[in-house]
């Protein structure tokens, strides 16, 4: 199965459910206006429920380098996924692995990308004053025609109903679902979860990983 990452968790539950179904992460937001923030010492406690093989990530937007370290030391996180303007040269001097998020809009240059190889990037929507979790897809063909540097991570919109499509079109790496299973910000919805593994389970993972500790 491609991996997956479901990302916005904020209880327990859904964490264990997203694990049991066959996730390769989860990810927990630490942007304070998001919605689906929480906090990092909450985030601490649903990660120690997860098997070890889960990869903890943590979502941050134009956060400081100390503060980034700090939050990943108290949250036990195993990647961070930067998803504001943070530079390449931010991204290569953390000294943690990283998923770069990089929003795809009208005017996007593929070559961007380049500048943070061989770091894993994430393909998301773009939306004026959002970084993610907008629930908004993007055309999926720009992913398929980029020159593969480095492992790439589609977002954006993905839910059951559209996830294979997307998958068949952009042929990413991995995936990250958000909005797409939930009921209400940061409430994930089983039926939704299961329906989205279901629909996954014949789906082919590829040489290039995402997710690393």
């Amino acid at each position: 199965m491609i991996p997956v990452k479901i990302c916005g968790i904020t209880r327990p539950g859904d964490g264990l459910l997203a694990a049991q179904l066959g996730a390769a992460a989860v990810g927990f937001i630490f942007y304070p206006t998001s919605p689906r923030a929480i906090d990092p010492r909450a985030a601490a406690k649903i990660g120690a429920q997860l098997p070890d093989s889960i990869i903890k990530v943590g979502v941050f937007v134009n956060a400081s380098a100390g503060h980034i370290l700090e939050i990943a030391g108290i949250a036990r996180l195993d990647m961070v996924q930067l998803s504001g303007s943070e530079s390449p040269e931010m991204v290569r001097q953390l000294g943690l692995p990283v998923i770069k998020t990089v929003h795809v809009g009208d005017n996007f240059d593929g070559r961007s990308l380049l500048a943070y190889a061989p770091h894993p990037v994430l393909l998301d929507s773009k939306a004026d004053g959002q970084f993610g979790g907008t629930g908004k897809t993007f055309d999926w063909q720009i992913v398929k025609r980029l020159e593969r540097s480095q492992p790439m991570m589609l977002a954006g919109g993905l839910g059951p109903e559209n996830v294979l499509v997307a998958i068949d079109t952009a042929q990413p790496d991995a995936v990250d679902v958000n909005s797409g299973v939930e009921t209400a910000p940061g409430i994930k919805s089983a039926a939704l979860l299961k329906q989205l593994f279901a629909n996954l389970r014949n789906t082919q993972g590829t040489d290039r990983h995402v997710f690393e500790k």
